[in-house]
């Protein structure tokens, strides 16, 4: 019998509430819908723990615990109920991140015991679309990856990890997770580049994938070619490709003071809708 207000860790009998609760929120939630919806409940499979905060008997709030920590449609009291069990754990994630309210709250109440973190994106614009700009022509060289192609699109994929995280992929087991998750998503055909002359010269992949909602990530421009509007060009044929094969919804979400990413994703036709937080540790 459960009481008033109570955590457990969630189990596969309890998929249907699940997905009722991260199918409200199809876009902020996009990436642990897509995890859940391919592997269930099961924590092997999973990569992690579901947690499920219960207020009067219901399934009301989330939290995902892997490899990063998500919390869910949660409000403030179901913020501090996961902060317990967290930090009663002890930290095994890499990672806190998730819209910014609850993810802010969690990490103020697990800061004393987590921290300090390795660096703190308080506000990350939450970006979307349902259509192409008709200002921005798609880049007709940008195209799915091919499998026998994915030793030229690795270093581009390592240089973009290690700009936007701070630390190579490479390190801790040599890249092995790495290296298979961008396999997995060029063998799902949701990475695409433009190769010129056996180099990257702009990549992304579509990550999350939902019937709902898809997120873009992993946006890079090789140094040498930034400045000429092949951010645009390249994420407009992404894009086009995730809007006509992937979900009627595309996002994405960037951090706050990269001014240019911002001002080329609006041209390409997204708008700000909310904001996610990251801490990284």
């Amino acid at each position: 019998m459960l009481t008033q207000t109570t955590t457990r860790v969630l189990e596969p009998s309890d998929l249907g509430a699940v997905l009722a609760i991260l199918e409200s929120e199809p876009v902020a939630n996009a990436f642990v819908t897509s995890r859940v919806q391919v592997a269930g409940l099961d924590p092997w499979r999973l990569g992690g723990e579901m947690w499920g905060w219960y207020a009067d008997g219901r399934l009301r709030s989330l939290c995902y615990s892997g490899a990063n920590l998500v919390p869910i449609c949660a409000g403030p009291e179901a913020v501090r109920a996961f902060a317990d069990r967290a930090r009663r754990a002890g930290r095994r994630c890499s990672s806190i991140v998730g819209p910014a309210e609850p993810a802010t709250q969690l990490w103020r109440l697990l800061e004393p015991s987590w921290g300090p973190a390795r660096e703190v994106r308080a506000n990350q614009p939450l970006m979307v679309t349902e259509s192409l700009s008709a200002d921005v022509t798609p880049d007709p060289l940008v195209r799915r990856i091919r499998k026998d192609e994915t030793e030229i699109v690795m270093p581009a994929c390592v240089a973009m990890f290690t700009e936007e995280v701070g630390i190579s992929p490479l390190a801790g087991d040599g890249g092995l997770l790495y290296q298979a998750r961008v396999a997995e998503l060029i063998g799902a055909g949701r990475s695409f580049a433009r190769i010129d002359d056996g180099k990257v010269v702009f990549k992304a992949e579509i990550g999350a994938v939902t019937p709902q909602a898809c997120q873009i990530q992993g946006v890079w421009v090789a140094p040498e070619h930034r400045g000429k509007g092949l951010s645009e060009t390249g994420m407009a044929a992404v894009l086009r490709y995730a809007l006509a094969d992937v979900a009627p919804v595309v996002s994405l979400y960037v951090n706050d003071y990269n001014t240019p990413a911002r001002k080329a994703y609006r041209r390409v036709g997204f708008r700000e809708v909310g904001a996610f937080m990251s801490v990284l540790f």
